[in-house]
């Protein structure tokens, strides 16, 4: 059973090693961020699922205790997903988005749940998306209490120097997304369009999806706490609960 969701942005700069003498400008962002995952910690989940997008060679799941590093983008520091397992030897480094949700839960030190994540690849189409957000909650026993960390960003189109360029779609494609996320409308989430999402280079349509897929019979409300574009990105925060 869904008790409850955290939407989050994912991108490095969120981390203020990486953001440097920007860092301040993130700062909204990143309370928001945490305020989102109180929300997963009073709901006392059994389980924490954290999903965030990645390139197709790294989607899969990740065992709790992977490590992941910010070195690419010219910092030594690393972080770890949850506490080590005796499956964590071996495994792949985390992709960007969930070495940011592992870098999040430290900094508010979680230790509620246990954690699992997955890495979804930007091509799957909704129908998988939902389907795996389905499973994800199915897996569960009846009485088991499962809530969901889902990173992504929304658009990179909304200003000239934003990574994508200007796109005069990418506003109301980012109000859409935070109509959606702040009111737990899971049939607008669904409806999202792939290709639409991928030339606005919108890597969070596909763990929305998977969000919306786990929520179905959930009955959640929700409620939107950031909603804003620095760099050009849209930068979302919401809660489901």
């Amino acid at each position: 059973m869904l008790v409850a969701a955290a939407v989050c942005p994912c991108p490095p700069l969120l981390v203020p090693e990486v953001a440097s003498g920007a860092a301040p400008e993130m700062d909204a962002a990143r309370a928001a961020c945490v305020d989102a995952l109180g929300v997963l910690a009073a709901a006392r989940p059994d389980r924490l699922v954290v999903v965030g997008p990645a390139a197709e060679r790294e989607s899969g799941p990740y065992p709790e205790g992977t490590r992941g590093s910010f070195r690419g983008f010219g910092v030594d520091l690393g972080v770890r997903l949850g506490r080590e397992t005796s499956e964590t030897g071996g495994a792949r480094t985390l992709p960007v988005s969930l070495s940011v949700a592992a870098w999040l839960l430290e900094r508010t030190g979680w230790a509620d749940a246990p954690i699992e994540s997955l890495a979804v690849g930007e091509p799957l189409d909704a129908e998988r998306c939902i389907s795996i957000g389905r499973e994800i909650v199915g897996e569960a026993a009846a009485a088991e209490r499962v809530a969901l960390l889902v990173m992504g960003d929304a658009s990179a189109c909304r200003t000239l120097k934003a990574p994508g360029y200007l796109d005069e779609r990418a506003e109301p494609y980012d109000a859409a997304v935070a109509r959606a996320l702040g009111t737990a409308d899971i049939e607008a989430i669904r409806g999202l369009d792939l290709r639409l999402s991928r030339e606005l280079k919108a890597s969070g349509r596909a763990p929305w999806q998977v969000l919306a897929g786990a929520a179905e019979h959930a009955g959640l409300s929700g409620a939107l706490l950031y909603d804003e574009a620095p760099y050009g990105v849209g930068y979302l925060v919401a809660t489901w609960s």
